[in-house]
């Protein structure tokens, strides 16, 4: 009776054993709208390999690519909520939530992206941070996703002046609206998709986005003068729901931190060499490439975006002057 219920014991120990690491090891889930040989998606990859190894698998993490999750701003409203636990979002979306984070879509508000680098990593991501974690989202690390600038099949542009009259698409946001407006150009909003059939066929004369989504959406094949700009830098944001992220224990909130920061290094420098990459293959295919020498002009004719931004959002002002001055 007595060696029986030992062994009993011995087996009921065992299976609480089992059930308690069943529990404690938990499988984080992260969603991403890229493809998977894409540099945020290796990154993600990165960030996740460093998080099992660190915590000893107490924490995995599996990033689900191609937007199978849902849409961005469903999976944003999903992150809130902590229906998923982690993923990687441009900062544009956030911007109806989370107003410091709309900052970041004023035109020329960061001078170069090694600029945007340095603020993100200091005062200024922390600021957009404490707004983003208000509204239920940690952020881990900020990726890059480029400088947009114009193209087009008319003509190049080196001066504001060179936007009168011409038909560009945008993304649906009034300050993209506004921005294009304020050169005397007709600000279009469309459908990403609807774009390249659209200067083909003279809906509109150009677009703008960064160099790895001019060619591989073989955009350049239809507007073929890309003129560097880089009227809009956004940066995109590794971040964790808050509900799951405060659930965690000092240490793997620590080590979630450290590897996101590390995945973002190495998500800037695959994005530098594909951005690189996509430029060889344009200039190869016969697109115009023009610099802008001196964007002062281009920064001075935002000035009404700024004052009605500044306008409808006064308590943002501090950050919108830190951000013009450096940082």
């Amino acid at each position: 009776m007595t060696k029986g219920f030992t062994l009993s014991s011995a087996i009921a120990g065992s299976c609480l054993a089992l059930a308690s690491t069943a529990v404690s090891a938990e499988e984080l889930r992260g969603w991403n709208i890229h493809v998977e040989d894409y540099p945020v998606s290796i990154a993600m990859e990165s960030f996740a390999t460093e998080v099992a190894e660190r915590t000893g698998g107490e924490l995995t993490a599996k990033t689900f690519h191609n937007g199978v999750l849902g849409s961005q701003p469903d999976a944003i409203e999903q992150l809130r909520l902590g229906v998923i636990d982690f993923g990687e979002f441009s900062l544009g979306p956030f911007g109806t939530s989370v107003p410091e984070a709309n900052v970041v879509s004023l035109p020329f508000i960061f001078p170069s992206i090694p600029a945007m680098y340095e603020m993100m990593d200091g005062e200024v991501g922390e600021a957009i941070s404490e707004g983003m974690r208000a509204r239920g989202v940690e952020p881990l690390g900020w990726y890059d996703a480029g400088a947009r600038s114009f193209y087009n099949s008319v003509r190049p542009i080196n001066t504001p002046a060179d936007v009168e009259g011409l038909k560009i698409r945008v993304m649906s946001n009034d300050l993209f609206v506004q921005m294009v407006e304020s050169m005397d150009g007709n600000a279009t909003p469309m459908a990403f998709a609807e774009v390249y059939q659209s200067i083909q066929t003279g809906v509109v004369d150009g677009a703008e986005n960064n160099p790895p989504s001019y060619e591989s959406t073989s955009h350049y094949e239809v507007a073929s003068f890309y003129s560097l700009t880089e009227h809009l830098i956004i940066p995109e944001c590794l971040c964790m729901s808050k509900i799951t992220f405060d659930g965690l224990t000092e240490e793997q909130q620590t080590i979630l931190k450290e590897a996101g920061a590390n995945s973002a290094t190495l998500q800037r420098e695959l994005w530098q060499a594909r951005e690189a990459a996509s430029m060889e293959i344009v200039e190869a295919g016969g697109t115009v490439v023009n610099t802008i020498a001196d964007k002062g002009p281009f920064q001075d004719a935002m000035a009404p975006v700024y004052d009605g931004f500044l306008e409808a959002n006064p308590d943002l002002a501090d950050l919108v002057n830190l951000i013009r001055n450096g940082g």
